[in-house]
């Protein structure tokens, strides 16, 4: 995550990439290497990986509760809340430096209540201390370290501080000793600051709205100017929106990509390419850069450069379900399988690394790692990097070919930018990076195109199988519901979309070329270990996590979204009706614990925890799409296929819900690119809805399907009914009878009937999958009849 640097005396953000040329970076020694320890506290009994991490440290920590609250009060003595992630880099040098530290453990021990959070276990509690630091200092990142009075409130903070007083900003220990003053000293003003602190932001953080939806014209405008001002920040020499840190944002490429349709859909073509254009290419260069593994698959966090070469290192499960949506909306525009085989790349990945043996999705891997077996310092990018040296002995007489298409040199390639490695961390190493055409380098090598992939394809294997032998980095392998969420709709959209592969594409390493099918099953595993572990069936609520057992946490807005929107991609790609009845459950749980019916929007959660100062209304679409944008877009999704006063109920919520942004909207657009998208769905004349009947279990059912989905086209519904299931057709009748009467209607045996229907009127029934692809090609016309 990208920590700004600040200039106020309490807060210290310093990012890898801005400090100072004297800081040592090859000495982070790992708690966790340890064979023996010599300090053991609460943290060893709680499952977090991150708060394991910290099991073993001198300092004296609390989980986040109760007991921990109550010591405080007890010995009236302030709190030192600590919150970071199991694969946060500088999480991991503020443990060394700092809670290893038998001086600073005793300061903490002496003088506060130490309690560590994990962001990703209780996103509640840090957005709650995050939104005050960024609210007072200007920035915000972890590790968050803030200083709390013993009933909560926030007294002042920061992220990494550094032990002793450097670079002419104190260090950690002075700052605990300032905090030990200021407390003795001058209590009732800081507790007072911290109140007020708390009711403004409550305050500013549940947005209401009187109306009860937007006014006219407002989802145009609000759709217009962002995609305007995310055009203005384009790189066109490198690709992607801003300067560096360059981060893969992809709700950005999903506003885009949703304007570019609006546009050409009203004939607008030139806009509409220039917009596609600067995805694409976008696409291309992150695809091409460092920041993705070319050698195991997947994206890392970021890159620290402008042109997409060293990276954060980590690996984050919520970038690669969205990345790997926006590679298959890419291919399903362009047919080109350089996107799809990048969608394939990142699926493999996960598929091969990070899904559990019940099917579960694991939530990421850590940017450090030992340099050599056993070792007891960890480095960052140590698993990925390679010398020139290591890739001569390992590939051979296909080095000199790798290592041109690669850029590796001899004296290592972090040179592209002033920002890839100011401090010379990676001196010497590569970070992979193509800036190679193959077919030039075919050419110059006087092969085919194809026989030069397969050589590349074959030298990554290689690769390969020696970083396995490596010593990996950090998995943490909790499962997190919102983010295997945002996997599920990767997998179950990839299903389809990758059937327009043409036949005959070729894959290589570490692509593997699976039947697009097999996709669907990964996604239909990962939503029934949710349904088996995470969800109670009678009180229809989720936990947040698992990890060997369900966190103490409950569901998060987020957590419920993020699903629902997964299985509505899931049934809407060809699984059960089971996963849509289990999504408007979920949605009606989420309406009870979430929505403010009064004032519109929904809260990040329940309310039920007093130990949470804030309800907030997120809105902000970041690295991860806020809990409102998904959930207006699956309200507009939902009320798409059931009828009556159901679907006029989703509307309602949906149009308060936007009602509520209405200002971020008009004023803020670059930072709602989701929410912009869901505006304007709710407000498109009608929503395309394709119906397909037939016989599930027949080829011609799965062929119509996948025509359903051939084309990219976010405003349209696919509804899938076969008539001989009892089930099926009793959700239909209860839910959209008009549904229920259409596969009555046009059920044939041994024949696959679809139907367009828009403006409440449908097509003539086809019967091949290319009459469908021509009927969606097509503008909307009058020619149809009403059903």
């Amino acid at each position: 995550m990208f920590h700004r640097i600040t200039h106020t005396p309490s807060l210290l953000l310093l990012p890898r990439f801005f400090l100072p040329s004297n800081f040592n970076f090859k000495v982070l020694s790992m708690a966790t290497s340890h064979s023996r320890h010599n300090h053991t506290n609460r943290l060893a009994s709680e499952q977090s990986p991150y708060l394991l991490q910290h099991a073993h440290n001198p300092v004296d920590w609390y989980p986040w509760g109760e007991e921990a609250f109550a010591q405080a009060r007890k010995r009236d003595a302030p709190i030192f809340l600590s919150i970071g992630y199991s694969t946060c880099h500088w999480c991991h040098v503020m443990e060394v430096e700092s809670f290893e530290d038998q001086a600073v453990a005793k300061l903490l021990n002496d003088w506060f209540v130490s309690i560590k959070v994990d962001r990703e276990e209780r996103p509640d509690v840090d957005k709650v201390y995050m939104t005050y630091v960024q609210a007072l200092y200007g920035g915000g990142g972890w590790p968050l370290s803030v200083f709390l009075s013993p009933d909560l409130k926030p007294l002042m903070g920061g992220t990494y501080f550094p032990p002793d007083d450097k670079y002419g900003r104190p260090g950690f220990k002075t700052i605990l000793r300032k905090v030990k003053e200021a407390w003795d000293s001058k209590r009732d003003m800081l507790i007072k600051s911290g109140s007020f602190a708390i009711e403004q932001l409550s305050e500013a953080l549940s947005a209401r709205s009187d109306s009860d939806k937007l006014p006219d014209g407002v989802p145009d405008d609000a759709l217009r100017l962002c995609s305007e001002q995310l055009s203005g920040s384009y790189d066109s020499k490198f690709g992607g929106f801003g300067s560096a840190p360059k981060f893969p944002r992809p709700v950005e490429i999903n506003l885009m990509l949703y304007h570019s349709k609006k546009l050409e859909d009203m004939g607008k073509l030139d806009e509409a390419n220039g917009s596609q254009e600067m995805v694409f290419f976008s696409l291309q260069c992150m695809a091409k850069g460092g920041i993705h593994d070319h050698i195991g698959g997947g994206f890392h966090r970021y890159s620290v450069d402008e042109c997409w070469h060293v990276p954060h290192f980590e690996k984050m499960l919520y970038d690669q379900g969205q990345l790997a949506n926006v590679y298959l909306d890419a291919f399903s525009i362009t047919k080109d399988t350089f996107y799809s085989c990048t969608s394939r790349d990142i699926l493999d990945y996960l598929r091969r690394d990070m899904v559990g043996p019940e099917g579960e999705i694991f939530s990421a891997e850590d940017a450090d790692s030992a340099e050599t077996e056993g070792a007891a310092r960890k480095k960052e990018g140590a698993f990925y990097i390679w010398t020139s040296k290591e890739v001569k002995d390992i590939l051979g007489e296909h080095a000199t070919l790798f290592e041109e298409h690669y850029y590796i040199k001899q004296s290592g390639n972090c040179d592209l930018s002033e920002m890839s490695d100011p401090h010379n961390e990676f001196k010497g190493t590569n970070v992979l990076i193509e800036r190679k055409d193959p077919s030039g380098m075919a050419s110059k090598y006087g092969m085919s195109v194809e026989t030069y992939q397969e050589i590349l394809g074959e030298c990554r294997r290689r690769l390969f199988e020696v970083r396995s032998k490596r010593p990996r980095p950090h998995l943490d392998d909790k499962v997190i519901v919102s983010w295997n969420g945002l996997a599920i709709s990767a997998f179950a959209r990839a299903s389809k979309i990758l059937m327009s592969e043409s036949e005959g594409t070729k894959f290589y390493f570490p692509v593997v070329g699976i039947e697009p099918k097999e996709y669907m099953k990964i996604a239909e595993k990962a939503a029934l270990f949710i349904r088996k572990q995470l969800y109670n069936e009678e009180t229809h609520r989720l936990h947040h996590s698992f990890r060997s057992s369900p966190s103490k946490a409950p569901g998060f807005l987020d957590d419920y979204a993020f699903l629902i929107s997964g299985l509505l991609d899931l049934y809407e790609f060809g699984g059960g009706i089971n996963w849509l009845l289990w999504a408007i459950e979920l949605q009606e749980t989420q309406d009870a614990l979430f929505l403010d019916r009064d004032g519109g929007g929904y809260f990040n959660s329940t309310g039920e925890d007093s130990s949470v100062l804030l309800r907030v209304k997120e809105d902000h679409d970041g690295a991860e799409p806020s809990g409102n944008s998904v959930s207006a877009i699956n309200l507009t999704r939902l009320a798409s296929m059931v009828a009556g006063s159901k679907a006029d109920y989703y509307k309602q919520n949906a149009e308060h819900l936007l009602a509520v942004f209405e200002k971020r909207l008009k004023d803020m657009a670059m930072a709602v690119p989701l929410m912009c998208c869901a505006a304007d769905m709710l407000h498109v004349p009608s929503r395309k809805q394709v119906v397909v009947v037939g016989e599930r279990a027949s080829k011609e059912f799965e062929s119509m399907l996948f025509a359903a989905h051939a084309l990219y086209d976010p405003n349209r519904t696919v509804i899938h009914i076969d008539p001989n299931n009892k089930e099926e057709m009793e959700f239909w009748e209860a839910h959209n009878s008009n549904i229920a009467l259409m596969a009555k209607n046009n059920f044939t045996v041994n024949k696959v009937v679809a139907l367009v229907c828009q403006n409440f009127t449908c097509s003539a029934p086809v019967t091949d999958q290319l009459s469908l692809e021509a009927l969606l090609f097509q503008k909307p016309s009058s020619s149809t009849s009403s059903y």
